[in-house]
């Protein structure tokens, strides 16, 4: 078996590429007069927090590539803090100060 030549590699990347960008485009890109079903409507209402929640969940909960669910994990208890700011205040700025002066205050405590 051959190795692929660098033009079928960049047909490839650039090929993903252009499916990608039309997929997620795809919902500007629809006529008005195509509506999404109301379910789906509702569903994407929870789409960021669910991709916000995948990418820092292994963060705060992992550390030296194990789950660490225990009262000296610093990053665990500065995320607590930065949730609980967020759900009281709800505002952004004043929920990345929090969390990044609890994570500072905790690594130091810990």
């Amino acid at each position: 078996m051959s190795t692929p030549d660098l033009w079928t590699i960049w047909l490839a990347m650039l090929g993903m590429g252009l499916i990608t960008v039309l997929l997620r485009a795809s919902f500007l890109l629809l006529p008005e007069r195509v509506q999404l079903p109301p379910v789906l409507r509702r569903a994407l209402r929870y789409v960021p927090a669910a991709v916000l929640t995948a990418i820092y969940a292994p963060e705060l909960l992992m550390r030296s590539g194990a789950i660490h669910f225990a009262p000296d994990n610093p990053k665990l208890l500065a995320g607590a803090v930065a949730i609980a700011v967020a759900w009281h205040f709800r505002q952004t700025y004043l929920t990345i100060f929090a969390g990044m002066l609890a994570l500072h205050l905790a690594g130091l405590l810990v």
